[in-house]
């Protein structure tokens, strides 16, 4: 069976309504939409949000604060997360990512100094002061570019 070859299940998909197709079949001359006025006409309607002139909600709410566009997300990582790792091990973001420590790489990952480390590792990720000086005194090393 190839992705080609697949069909819905008959019955399962009805046909649209044919519109306008004569007065006997209940949708003729002016095809369900009614006499004249902004919803009769072709392409006709109110955008989404329209409430016929009021003042709509989203222009009525007050808003607040403020959205910085230029954010950057840092993803933090628990020291103790690293002791999945063996010993001597180079910790990378992409090794992070490949372990399941995080889900994605976004602006950049920061170890924060939560939790012990019993692994002397090799740490090229950023990381807090408290972190690195817990790396050091497990005896691995921190190596930031």
């Amino acid at each position: 069976m190839n992705l080609s070859e697949l069909r819905p299940v008959p019955g399962s998909r009805p046909s649209g309504i044919r519109v306008g197709r004569g007065t006997g079949s209940g949708l003729g001359k002016t095809s369900g939409r009614g006499h004249k006025g902004q919803k009769a006409r072709s392409g006709g309607g109110v955008r989404p949000g329209f409430e016929g002139g009021q003042m709509p909600i989203y222009r009525r709410i007050p808003k607040r604060g403020f959205n910085n566009i230029f954010k950057k997300e840092i993803i933090e990582v628990s020291l103790a997360d690293l002791n999945c790792f063996e010993n001597g091990t180079v910790v990378t973001e992409e090794l992070l990512f490949e372990a399941g420590v995080i889900n994605k790489i976004a602006d950049g990952v920061k170890i924060l100094a939560n939790g012990t480390l019993e692994k002397a590792l090799t740490v090229e990720v950023a990381c807090s002061k408290p972190a690195a000086a817990k790396i050091t005194a497990a005896g691995g090393k921190v190596e930031v570019k």
